[in-house]
Formats: structure tokens, C-alpha cells, sequence
């Protein structure tokens, strides 16, 4: 027999477009021969659709359609992951349909995380179903993680294990997953076929990379990442007859395409139509602008150079040749006129009340201009403003509220200084497009003379370092000195991170690729004295 894997991509809430792919997925799948075809799991209403799972008139909805759906699929069986309501509690659930029936539904066991549990029960029943003369279990990924489930599927008679996922992205994602589905089925002593969601929704990428074992733990079919497509597996003997296994790209390339998929669904999925980036000759918005003409294309991209006193020239030649690089309209609209009539305004009043550092101040409002003008921009052209502050920049406060952090999306937001530094290189390897003098020189804000990043951060390899070890893999300060960082630069940063929390609180949503960014999985109180 042979099993169709459907990895596609699925937006929350489109019931009518996830059910479209479904049976489209099926249609192919047919054709090609395919008993069985499996989906991502909570395809037909995307992942996630957070509190819509707490109104009755959204999973009201996901029932109805579900049962419109299952009438269409004829001569084929498929799994496809939906909300399941039984007694007003609320399931993570998987249908088995085929031919206009529903002959089971099968519910998650293992909720991994407290979100889920807002919106879901666990389920208590190992899921097992027949098609031809194969038995399968059927778990989601986090259910691979307990060994009592595993073994209930085995003495249950299963021979193939068929695992149903949306997993996002983070660097070494992949891995784990292999790592997991490795001791399943070696654990179980059967082969494990392992689908994934492919797309962005909000602040996640799903890099799909969906892949199958056998019972040795041994790789013997890989889908590629970041795209829609359709994989076929056959089964001989209760056995996974060995398919393709392309190699999937390394770090920084997997990390470009998850920024890419990422932007190029928030844009489409939210019918935007197009991007606005300010560009300032620097690395970040060099490197926004090449993500965001990749995704888009050139049509879809505008950018805007906007000088002020302080920008050198080398600046405003390195945006205008970024942009011919890439083909994109570029405007460019000096601000030092709107800059001085801001100080004349401010004058009299900072003059009564001397503000504590009259050097901020002015720095602030060059990035406030600038941040009103690509809004007013944004305003005109229906286009989203993309914000091209750091991780880096991020943690440490280093950006201006209602300045350089006006925007709808922020697309580095999770990627570090020196991350921006090889995703850059890594793109000038496919084609030159961001100038080598942009990568060269010190990075500086240009809002003051002879400006640097340095004159207010520690040096960026030792700043992302200290980040890493502290957002990421919550490393204590003690902990982080013993890596022989200087005490006094990893106290700074701590305080730093913590002290400019308000800031993020404000802040556009962008695209994860780590363990722990700064959006939903990093949680503390704008409020607090610890560690005083």
C-alpha cells in the first residue's frame, strides 16, 4: 500500500481554503495510487486558532465543515486533525474518513504546554485503525514522548506508527524531532511516518521537513522544508521501502528561508499589498530589504531612505544601490528641516526643564520623525511598515519606542547581531546584492557625530553570547561570568534586558527561530525588584 503525505499549508480560521487543500491533496493522492493519505494536525482550522477555540460559533463551524469535507472523500482514506466537542469539553482531535463516512476520531493524550490546556482536555484512548491490512497507531508528537502511550499502541497490534504535527521552527528543530521519533520506533519496533505543517502564521514558521523511519531508527524518507508538497511512502511487509532523503539546508540557510516563508504568509494571508522599509545604508535594513524582495518581490517593496544631519553620504549611496540592486521604487526624504523645527518647538520647554541627557532626546526624536513619516507612508499606501531592529537591539533596549520601533512586523526580531551579519553573507553568496561596504563598516545608529553601536553596547560577539546564554538556555548570571564573561558587562546586560521590558511589551510581533524569543515564550512582569 502506499501512504500520501499532505504537508500543506493551512491559515487559522480559513475553513473553506483548508478544506480546499485537503481534498485537493486527496485528489492527488488518489491519483498517485495512494490507500491513505495523512494532514498536519489541526489542519482543516489551522494552527493555532488560539481563543477562537473558546467560541461556539468557531468550533460549531469546524464541526460543519468537517462534515462537508468528509462527504467528498471517496475511494481514498484520510486523517485530518480538527477541534472535537463531547460534552463541552473540547478535544485536539483526529478523524479517520473514507468514503463520506467518519470512522473514528481519535483524541490528543499528551498536552504539552499550559496554553493547550486552556483550550483542550486530554484525551485517554490509544488510537489504532485499520486500511487494507495495515494497523495504525496514531499519536501527535507530543505523545511520542510518553513511553506507556508508545507501548499501548504496540500491544494494541499497531505495525505502523503514523505521527500528526504542527511544529514551528527553531534552530535544530529537526533534530529533536528525529531524536524523538528515533526511540519511538525503536522503542515500539515500528516504523514511524512523521507529517508537518508547511507556512507562517504570525510570529511561527512551520518548516514542514517531514520525513519517515523505519522500525531501526534509520531515515528513509525526507520531504524538503518550507514548501507545500505531496510525499508518497510505501509499505511492503509492514516495512518503509526506502524513498528520497535530500540533505535539508544547514543553519543560516533554513534560517533565511523561515524568515522568508514567514513574511511572505503574515503579507499574503493578511492581504497586505506590500512592505515599506526604511532603509539607512546599515546592515539590518540592508538585510530586511533582500528578505523582503526574496518573499515578495520587487513590486511588492518600497523603500525609503530618510537623512538627517548626522547620515553620511556613504550611508545614502549604500541605500540607493541596495535598492537599484534589487529593483525596488526608493524615495528619499531628508528630515533635518523637521528636525530643527522639533528642537525650535521643544526649546523653551526643555530649556525649564532640562531633560536628563538633552542627547537622548535629540537622538529619540530623529527616529520618531522618521518612525511618522513611514507610518503616514503607511497610511497612504495600505502597505505594512517592516521594522528592522535586532534581537540584539531587542534585549538591550537599544531602539527607540514610536521611532525606529513603529511598524507592523518585526522581522529580525529574533535574530541576532552576528546572525544579521552571516544571513547576509549567505545571501551575497547566491547573488551580490548588499554592498561589501555596508558589511564592513562599525554599525552606528548616525544620530550623533562619530556614532558607533560600541559607544553604548559591549561588542556584539560578547553581547549576543550573554543573550543566548541568558534568554536562551536560562543560564544565571553566576553561571554566565563562569563562561569567563567580565561580572560587570553580564550584570549590565541583565539589567538592561530587564529594565526596557515596557518597551517590549509594545512591540510588533516577528518572526521565532530560537528556543525562546521575545514574544510569546518570553513572560516577566514590568513590575519587579528581583534580584534588586
Amino acid at each position: 500500500m502506499k501512504i500520501a503525505l499532505a504537508q500543506i499549508n493551512c491559515t487559522a480560521g480559513d475553513l473553506d481554503g483548508n478544506t480546499y487543500k485537503i481534498l485537493d491533496a486527496c485528489r492527488q493522492a488518489k491519483a498517485a495510487g495512494a490507500d491513505l493519505i495523512i494532514t498536519p494536525e489541526m489542519a482543516l482550522c489551522g494552527h493555532s486558532p488560539e481563543d477562537w477555540l473558546l467560541r461556539n460559533e468557531f468550533v460549531q463551524a469546524c464541526h460543519q465543515i468537517l462534515t462537508t469535507l468528509a462527504a467528498q472523500v471517496q475511494g481514498i482514506t484520510l486523517a485530518v486533525g480538527h477541534p472535537y466537542r463531547v460534552d463541552n469539553h473540547l478535544f485536539n482531535a483526529v478523524s479517520i474518513i473514507r468514503d463520506g463516512h467518519i470512522l473514528t476520531t481519535c483524541c490528543k493524550q499528551h498536552l504539552f504546554s499550559s496554553r493547550l490546556h486552556r483550550y483542550f482536555i486530554p484525551g485517554n484512548q490509544p488510537c489504532t485503525f485499520a486500511c487494507g491490512e495495515t494497523l495504525f497507531g496514531l499519536i501527535t508528537f507530543s505523545d511520542c514522548r510518553n513511553q506507556a502511550r508508545l507501548q499501548s499502541l504496540h500491544s494494541a497490534g499497531a505495525r505502523v506508527l503514523l505521527v500528526m504535527d504542527s511544529a514551528p521552527y527553531t534552530i535544530d528543530a529537526q533534530a529533536e524531532r528525529y531524536r524523538q521519533l528515533r526511540g519511538a520506533a525503536m522503542q515500539t519496533g515500528l516504523p514511524a511516518v512523521y507529517i508537518n505543517l508547511a507556512g507562517g502564521q504570525d510570529e511561527l514558521v512551520f518548516d514542514g521537513a517531514s520525513f519517515a523511519m523505519n522500525a531501526d531508527g534509520n531515515l528513509v524518507h525526507q520531504l524538503p522544508g518550507f514548501q507545500e508538497t505531496l510525499g508518497l511512502i510505501e509499505i511492503r511487509n509492514h516495512r518503509l521501502i526506502p524513498g528520497q532523503c535530500p540533505p535539508l539546508p544547514g543553519e543560516i540557510e533554513s534560517i533565511y528561508q523561515a524568515l522568508c516563508l514567514g513574511l511572505r504568509d503574515f503579507i499574503l494571508k493578511n492581504r497586505f499589498p506590500g512592505v515599506l522599509v526604511g532603509l539607512s545604508g546599515g546592515v539590518d535594513s540592508a538585510l530586511v530589504l533582500a528578505i523582503a524582495v526574496d518573499a515578495l518581490g520587487a513590486e511588492r517593496v518600497r523603500t525609503v531612505m530618510m537623512p538627517s544631519p548626522y547620515t553620511a553620504n556613504i550611508s545614502i549611496e549604500d541605500a540607493q544601490t541596495m535598492a537599484n540592486n534589487l529593483g525596488v521604487r526608493h524615495i528619499e526624504i531628508p528630515i533635518a528641516a523637521l528636525f530643527d523645527q522639533f528642537q525650535q518647538s521643544l526649546q523653551t520647554g526643555l530649556q525649564a526643564d532640562p531633560a536628563p541627557s538633552p542627547s537622548t532626546t535629540m537622538e529619540n526624536l530623529q527616529a520618531r520623525i522618521r518612525g511618522t513619516l513611514l507610518m503616514a507612508l503607511s497610511n497612504q499606501t495600505g502597505m505594512l511598515v517592516l521594522i528592522t531592529s535586532n534581537k540584539s537591539e531587542t534585549a538591550v533596549g537599544y531602539s527607540t519606542l514610536y521611532g525606529d520601533m513603529a511598524g507592523g512586523f518585526s522581522l529580525l526580531k529574533d535574530v541576532s547581531k552576528t546572525r544579521v551579519y552571516r544571513l547576509c553573507h549567505y545571501r551575497n553568496q547566491i547573488s551580490a546584492i548588499i554592498p561589501e561596504r555596508i558589511l564592513q563598516r562599525p554599525p552606528s545608529a548616525e544620530l550623533r557625530p562619530d556614532q558607533t553601536d560600541q559607544d553604548s553596547l559591549p561588542p556584539y560577539d560578547v553581547l549576543d553570547a550573554i543573550i543566548e546564554a541568558y534568554v536562551e538556555n536560562d543560564l544565571s548570571a553566576a553561571e554566565i561570568v563562569a563562561m569567563n564573561y567580565p561580572e560587570e558587562t553580564v550584570r549590565r546586560v541583565l539589567h538592561m534586558i530587564h529594565s526596557c521590558e515596557y518597551k517590549r511589551w509594545q512591540a510588533a510581533p516577528g518572526i521565532r527561530i530560537t528556543r525562546r524569543d521575545f514574544g510569546r515564550s518570553w513572560q516577566f512582569p514590568l513590575t519587579c525588584r528581583f534580584p534588586g
